[in-house]
């Protein structure tokens, strides 16, 4: 007879829950939050046919390590199992969690999620490491220019040494010479360290050839193209080229009931990162690229006759979707295409 364990994992403990075939509770404990007690937890209960656990952000390092460990892990969609552990009406306690993730994983009723792999994830990272440190520096120079508009002094719009040397104009009133002096070595200290992460990104696109057939495309810079990469990680998961437009959340909503059946705003699902980038890439195609291509010619079509805004997202569908390795072509060669590229329904 086999069993089934459901994983409520939390920062610091794990409540473990373990069935029988017939749903019957064979034990429930809470152990620390690291691979090596869960599994050490898990053998006491062998064989184990299944174990769920829902994405979260310990998520992937404790799905690795107990896949290394040989315990065969399912990770499931949070918002499913949320809602399908509110209708079985239990009170919201960690042990009801794991009990209800239990039940999930012997009657198979979720959905599997992905899990990225390290790689997948060490690139994100340095992505997101890098959109903060830009944006700590935007919200540093606002401050600069608001103490220096105080005094009448206008730095100015920029951001380079023209900038700074327009701070340095400033007038040496006491204590808005320091303000400025720290806010500036610490603006410095950020500057250095975007630096960095764009010469990571750059080591990063260079050793990936997807990044390298990415980047091919207008518009679509290092930053997309690392980005785009790490969110797809494993092509082979995609059936269709036309579900990676989905997966980012670039479809159109629908809702079909009966007679009721009306299409709505894209979903929004999935990474909003990839989105955002896939979203300014098409509209660079659409406002800032000088050639003429197949793709901008289909794209600015669609702005004739549907609005600049729809033809930024279909843009960015096409690019999500022409870009997939199984679809068999590559979007960057749409320069010398004859004709007007097919988007992805």
């Amino acid at each position: 007879m086999e069993n089934y364990a459901g994983l409520d994992l939390s920062m610091e403990s794990t409540q473990v829950c373990i069935i029988d075939e017939k749903g019957r509770t064979l034990a429930s404990e809470k152990v620390e939050s690291c691979p090596a007690a869960i599994a050490d937890m898990l053998d006491r209960h062998a064989p184990l046919a299944r174990a769920v656990i829902e994405t979260g952000r310990m998520s992937p390092a404790i799905c690795h390590g107990l896949r290394e460990l040989g315990v065969p892990l399912v990770c499931i969609d949070a918002r499913q199992a949320h809602q399908s552990l509110k209708a079985m009406k239990a009170n919201k306690t960690d042990p009801h969690d794991a009990a209800g993730l239990a039940q999930l994983a012997r009657t198979g009723f979720y959905k599997e999620a992905y899990v990225k792999s390290p790689a997948a994830h060490g690139v994100r990272s340095v992505i997101a490491a890098r959109s903060h440190l830009v944006e700590a520096r935007v919200k540093l120079d606002n401050m600069i220019r608001g103490l220096c508009a105080t005094f009448g002094c206008r730095p100015g719009p920029g951001q380079g040494k023209a900038f700074l040397d327009r701070i340095m104009e400033a007038p040496h009133i006491p204590g808005l010479g320091q303000a400025i002096a720290s806010l500036l070595s610490i603006r410095s200290a950020n500057v250095d360290q975007t630096k960095e992460m764009d010469r990571r990104l750059r080591l990063i696109a260079s050793q990936s050839q997807a990044c390298e057939i990415l980047m091919t495309i207008p518009g679509v810079g290092i930053q997309t193209s690392a980005a785009f990469a790490a969110a797809i990680d494993e092509a082979g998961r995609f059936r269709q080229s036309r579900n990676v437009g989905a997966y980012f959340g670039l479809v159109p909503r629908r809702h079909q009931s009966g007679e009721i059946d009306w299409t709505g705003r894209i979903t929004k699902q999935g990474d909003g990162m990839v989105r955002k980038l896939l979203y300014e890439a098409a509209n660079s195609i659409l406002t800032r690229s000088r050639e003429t291509f197949a793709l901008k010619t289909w794209a600015m079509k669609i702005a004739k006759r549907r609005g600049l805004k729809k033809a930024r997202v279909a843009g960015a569908l096409y690019i999500g979707a022409s870009t997939h390795p199984r679809s068999g072509s590559c979007i960057g060669q749409t320069r010398s295409a004859a004709g007007t590229p097919r988007p992805a329904r």
